[in-house]
């Protein structure tokens, strides 16, 4: 599989990834830390980079509008007709307080769906393990391999031969069926470069594209689970 042939919508757009970058670290909305909110978001914009995750112009357009809120924050105060501050960040919270209420929304009807998508089935549907546990954004898989490239900063890395995607997809199946589930970090544990965990990466995806694992969370921000899937 070409690395160049991966193209994911990973977010449904930048202010999905701030508010998960608010939440995660527990911002409070009408005080958002600029300075370290761009510094994280930047860091997420180039972890999807070294995935090579197609990452849309709005993510960018994004990415410039905190540098320039964060610039406005470092020059003198400007006073509104009333002469009081005016925030660089209001626009923004703005922004977010609306998104958050579309999100809400679309969460909700959502569940609703799904509560009663099988009311017409005759009998009463068969849920399985799988189905007690909330889905996995994309985002908690970023943050196992933002993770995992931390951890191998400062080791030499040589370019060598491509990673088989095959070997990775080998691996994952193999421990799968000795253990019940095993934690998403647990996967690039024994990776030492960049290009090998870019290819577990890929290969978890894979899997699940091709419906052999599932990959759940018991709780908001909780573990990160794998389980294989049986035939």
């Amino acid at each position: 599989m070409n690395l160049m042939d991966i193209h994911l919508e990973v977010f449904e757009g930048p202010l999905d990834l701030l508010l998960y970058l608010i939440k995660k670290n527990n911002i409070d909305i009408y005080d958002i830390p600029i300075s370290d909110i761009t510094k994280e978001y930047l860091e997420y914009l180039s972890v999807m980079r070294d995935l090579n995750l197609d990452v849309a112009g709005d993510f960018l357009v994004m990415a410039s509008t905190l540098m320039q809120i964060k610039t406005k924050m470092l020059l003198p105060k400007k006073l509104d007709e009333n002469e009081e501050n005016i925030d660089p960040r209001e626009d923004l919270r703005k922004m977010l307080e609306e998104y958050q209420k579309y999100k809400a929304a679309s969460k909700m009807l959502l569940e609703q769906f799904n509560k009663h998508k099988d009311v017409f089935y005759r009998g009463s549907p068969v849920f399985s393990i799988e189905d007690k546990h909330i889905d996995v954004e994309m985002v908690y898989l970023l943050d196992a391999v933002k993770r995992a490239f931390e951890r191998i900063v400062g080791k030499t890395e040589i370019e060598g031969e491509d990673v088989p995607i095959e070997s990775r997809i080998e691996k994952i199946l193999t421990v799968l069926k000795e253990k019940k589930w095993i934690l998403i970090d647990d996967i690039f544990k024994e990776e030492t470069k960049k290009r090998g965990i870019v290819t577990c990466f890929l290969a978890v995806l894979e899997l699940v594209k091709q419906n052999r694992i599932s990959v759940s969370q018991d709780d908001l921000f909780g573990e990160v689970r794998i389980y294989l899937i049986e035939e």
